[in-house]
């Protein structure tokens, strides 16, 4: 049995919608809603972790652990290695960033991030990615790709379309079989020991180029390994279109349960 714990960093000054994992949907804060899903997928302990008293008293409010984090961190791994280092977990310990947004990730795919990066003890990370075959997706800067050695560990991630089917676009036919597509997901496993590590990293020329933090880990040499799944996970919520999705989506769930 892989154990780990789930850190879900909750920041409330969220560009696109201010107090975002406070907002309501079906009832209840969507960083909770969050928190549920993850409560389904094994972890021995979930945190939420914040820079906002009103999200910790939230936390509190259903039964989840909070951790109150500094307010200029630039990024949720930031704000979960700071977690690791208040509770004191060993190095071993595995970690796995969910982000406060995702109030419809699958349980199940938050365990198999955790597992693959227990069975391959080689890596600092592990993430997760799906097949694409639509050239728009491919095509599509918002849209992050990964390239896999032979090991099944990320090469690369980009913003741009990799790999490049030369000759089927040389010829515009459309996107080879032989060869799929990759659509980084963002979820991730990681070492407590790296936590610790990371922001002792200088950020690196194609991180800063590529608005990729992940790139960071490779550059400075760190191994990550990629879960592959069938099914693309339901989008997170960036917009307020998003939010409205997500709340037809549980209103639609909650009818549906037996009485």
């Amino acid at each position: 049995m892989t154990h780990f714990h789930v850190v879900i960093p909750a920041r409330y000054a969220s560009t696109r919608l201010l107090g975002k994992p406070l907002l309501l949907i079906a009832g209840k804060p969507m960083v909770i809603r969050v928190a549920e899903q993850a409560a389904l997928s094994g972890a021995q302990q979930i945190w939420i972790a914040t820079d906002h008293q009103k999200i910790a008293d939230v936390a509190h409010e259903y039964d989840f652990k909070s951790c109150l984090t500094s307010e200029s961190h630039t990024s949720g791994t930031d704000r979960i290695a700071e977690v690791v280092q208040q509770q004191g977990w060993p190095d071993d310990t595995i970690v796995i960033n969910v982000q406060g947004d995702e109030p419809l990730i699958p349980p199940e795919l938050i365990h198999a991030v955790a597992n693959h990066l227990h069975q391959h003890p080689e890596c600092a990370i592990a993430t997760a990615c799906h097949a694409i075959q639509e050239e728009s997706a491919m095509r599509n800067p918002n849209i992050v790709k990964v390239v896999l050695g032979g090991n099944g560990n990320a090469l690369y991630f980009s913003r741009a379309p990799i790999p490049w089917p030369r000759d089927a676009f040389a010829q515009q036919q459309a996107l080879p079989n032989t060869q799929p597509i990759l659509r980084h997901i963002g979820i991730y496993a990681y070492r407590a020991s790296f936590l610790r590590a990371f922001g002792q990293l200088a950020p690196a020329p194609i991180e800063q180029f590529e608005a990729l933090e992940q790139l960071r880990a490779l550059y400075h040499g760190y191994k990550i390994g990629v879960f592959i799944t069938e099914q693309a996970p339901p989008a997170g919520v960036d917009t307020k279109q998003d939010l409205h999705e997500a709340r037809k989506i549980f209103d639609r769930s909650n009818t549906e349960k037996p009485s």
